[in-house]
């Protein structure tokens, strides 16, 4: 019979040489979940991209329990080791059996099981393999024997086998059926996975009965009753999910811009993304009676703007969990403060020592009078720009706002990188207090600008991404002396007090914020190395209770920047170009005495209460025409009575500019508008942009012509230029 069945496979032995070789097989392999892992590669988190079939990693032999190895050599062919891809005596024991109509052991090998999964010829169908198709597999087999190794054959067998249902591969079904790698599977395990081979859709008990005969025939003990009550345990196991891991949202936001990758590396550290994520956790657990549920958390690299952890929301403690709070756009509170004394110290209108008045003010707006309060609705009087920002004082911020403008602060806040989506002019006052919605990630890059000395770029997540070069957004100066007084404990001391949870054993500088309502708050800050921007809230909207800067995401900001320098100092930067230190008093005895931070040429000894610090006077403003203004013009109009009135707050000394060309002086002005685009400002003798707008004309308009004089084009009296100001009797 042997001889015979040798000749028949001669004639199949034909296709069975184009199988192909083991290492082509192994690179083939393309599991079901794409792997996201952390800068050093450790899996970070598993995401499903195939519906159709779960298929875990490719797994080695020697990384498959022995217990399993045996079980399944036992069970689907136990002269495995012995023959070369057919069982001859098995062949020759099942056509005994069928000739006499007994039950017999099956015939088909490893190798050619292997075979048949190998290449969809030797595939059954629904009335099971015909005779050429079993020849074929046979010779398939044979070949097989021949090119690879005999632990080759299993490895791929073991991996490439169907177990149930959508389950191929021992990866998946260790991890769907008992929860651990194959390395960890016991004897009753391997031989309940083992029995799946032969029944992969069978019922509990079914396997059951197969895989404890199977253990006897391993020569194990068999708890027939607890192997059934482990079995029905197994199948009821939801283990391996679509979406498992420590970083989901960070991980659906690289597998849609991987192009398909299968494993993703990406900028995170695992332990800071772990201890981030139980930080986080832990704080909002205990906010749960502040009806608090939600936040996220991010962990930059000051000096390459690489994400380390980035953990959008709180996972099951939310009812909002797949909402990434890291992107969400959440109302900013007074984490914009610093960027606004950084503006008003940059420009010189104010110093860390200037007095700012902290009583009520009514400041008039164009929709009305606007009141700003302080947090705790009390006020502290004359305070010095050092302790209303590190105190974070609602009243000076506004007035501070005064004196730059909300246009120019708008303007640096989109230098910045911050996203905000309405104009200066539309948030008006309130954009000093945050009114603004920002999110977490563009947030804390901005706190990590101050960290840089004023330098941003854009953050990356993925070590493939190129990391984006450096601009300037601040002053180096500037953002230095905001740095100084956000690591001063005894200037926070009279919101926070002295030992708040904000002073750190080694150099942060860190700003709390808390939204209107209180239905966001913030902590962002800044060591050496690392920034670190905590928000907790809720997903909903909805107000927490009683929270307040330190007692909501201040605690997580605060253990996370323990554990990024539990090995690490964070030392005090050094001071740029262009900042001097000076010894300065307060008359009065307002403030104690101290060495403070100056631009240079802005430095004094002595700060008076009539203002011989740097005046909170308010920025020369444009008043007409607002910024995003359109002008319609008529063409039944005589163009010289369509000029536009330019007006601003000025009292002197400025001058007006179009599309970067002087063209009136004076505080009022008339311009004639021609078709297009254009952008005024209001610029001060001394070059410095004071304010600026954006108009829009539309309609038909006179404008020179190339290689013509204005005057000869113009509408207007031979000795006026359109575009040169028509300045108003005073």
């Amino acid at each position: 019979m042997q001889r015979i069945a040798a000749v028949l496979l001669a004639f199949c032995a034909g296709a069975a040489w184009a199988l192909p070789a083991f290492d082509e097989v192994k690179q083939a392999h393309r599991p079901s979940d794409i792997q996201v892992l952390d800068r050093h590669g450790e899996l970070l988190h598993r995401l499903r991209r195939d519906d159709q079939v779960r298929r875990g990693e490719w797994v080695a032999l020697e990384d498959v329990s022995p217990a399993l190895r045996l079980a399944m050599v036992v069970s689907e062919d136990r002269r495995f080791w012995e023959h070369r891809g057919v069982d001859w005596r098995a062949v020759s024991s099942a056509a005994w059996g069928r000739l006499w109509h007994q039950r017999t052991r099956g015939a088909s090998t490893i190798t050619m099981q292997l075979a048949g999964l190998l290449d969809d010829d030797w595939k059954p169908g629904a009335g099971g393999r015909t005779v050429p198709q079993k020849l074929g597999q046979a010779a398939a087999a044979q070949v097989l024997e021949r090119r690879w190794r005999k632990d080759q054959v299993l490895e791929a067998y073991l991996n490439l086998v169907p177990f149930r249902g959508e389950v191929v591969g021992i990866d998946a079904l260790s991890r769907t059926l008992f929860g651990k790698a194959p390395h960890g599977l016991d004897a009753q395990e391997a031989a309940i996975a083992a029995a799946l081979v032969r029944a992969p859709n069978a019922a509990a008990g079914m396997v059951a009965r197969r895989a404890c005969g199977l253990l006897r025939d391993m020569g194990e003990v068999a708890d027939c009753i607890g192997l059934d009550l482990m079995t029905t345990g197994a199948f009821q196991r939801r283990a391996f999910a679509a979406s498992e891991g420590i970083a989901p949202h960070l991980a659906r936001r690289a597998v849609a811009v991987s192009g398909g990758q299968a494993r993703i590396v990406t900028t995170l550290r695992a332990d800071v993304q772990r201890v981030a994520l139980e930080a986080l956790q832990q704080q909002l657990r205990e906010l749960r009676r502040r009806h608090v549920e939600d936040g996220a958390m991010l962990v930059l690299d000051n000096a390459s703007g690489d994400v380390l952890a980035w953990v959008g929301s709180s996972g099951t403690l939310s009812q909002a969990a797949e909402v990434d709070g890291v992107t969400a756009l959440r109302q900013a509170g007074s984490t914009l403060k610093p960027f606004l004394y950084a503006q008003a110290i940059a420009e010189r209108r104010l110093t860390a020592a200037s007095l700012l008045d902290d009583a009520p003010a009514h400041i008039p707006t164009a929709s009305g009078l606007y009141i700003p309060q302080n947090y705790d609705h009390h006020f502290k009087g004359m305070v010095s720009v050092r302790t209303a920002l590190a105190s974070s004082l609602n009243v000076p911020a506004v007035r501070a706002l005064v004196t730059v403008s909300p246009h120019a602060f708008h303007r640096q806040l989109r230098d910045a990188g911050l996203p905000l989506k309405d104009t200066g002019d539309w948030y008006g006052y309130s954009l000093a207090l945050g009114s603004a919605d920002v999110p977490l990630l563009q947030l804390a890059n901005a706190y990590r600008t101050l960290a840089n000395g004023g330098r941003v770029s854009d953050v990356r997540w993925l070590a493939s991404q190129a990391r984006a070069p450096m601009r300037p957004a601040f002053d180096p100066a500037a953002a230095f002396i905001v740095g100084d007084i956000l690591s001063d404990p005894n200037a926070r001391a009279r919101t926070f007090g002295t030992d708040s949870i904000l002073a750190t054993r080694f150099w942060t500088a860190v700003k709390t914020g808390t939204s209107k309502d209180m239905r966001d708050n913030w902590a962002v800050g800044w060591s050496q190395r690392y920034t670190v921007g905590v928000w907790v809230g809720n997903a909903s909207g909805a107000a927490m209770h009683d929270v307040s800067g330190t007692s909501g995401a201040a605690p997580a900001w605060a253990a996370v920047m323990r554990h990024l320098h539990s090995r690490e100092p964070s030392r005090v930067p050094v001071p740029p170009a262009g900042v001097v230190q000076a010894a300065v008093r307060f008359e009065g005895g307002l403030e104690a005495p101290r060495g403070e931070w100056f631009m240079a040429g802005t430095q004094q000894a002595l700060v008076r209460l009539d203002g011989d610090a740097p005046a909170a006077e308010a920025a020369p403003r444009i008043l007409s025409p607002a910024d995003g203004t359109i002008v319609a013009l008529d063409p039944d109009i005589p163009a010289n009575r369509q000029r536009v009135a330019l007006r601003s707050t000025a009292a002197r000394g400025v001058r007006w500019q179009l599309d970067g060309r002087e063209f009136a002086q004076g505080t009022d002005a008339g311009w004639l508008p021609w078709p297009g685009r254009h952008r005024l400002r209001l610029v001060a003798a001394d070059g410095r942009t004071l304010d600026e707008v954006q108009v829009e004309v539309r309609g038909a308009g006179l404008r020179p012509a190339p290689g013509k004089t204005k005057a000869a084009d113009s509408p207007l009296p031979a000795n006026r230029q359109p575009g040169r100001a028509d300045l108003p009797a005073r």
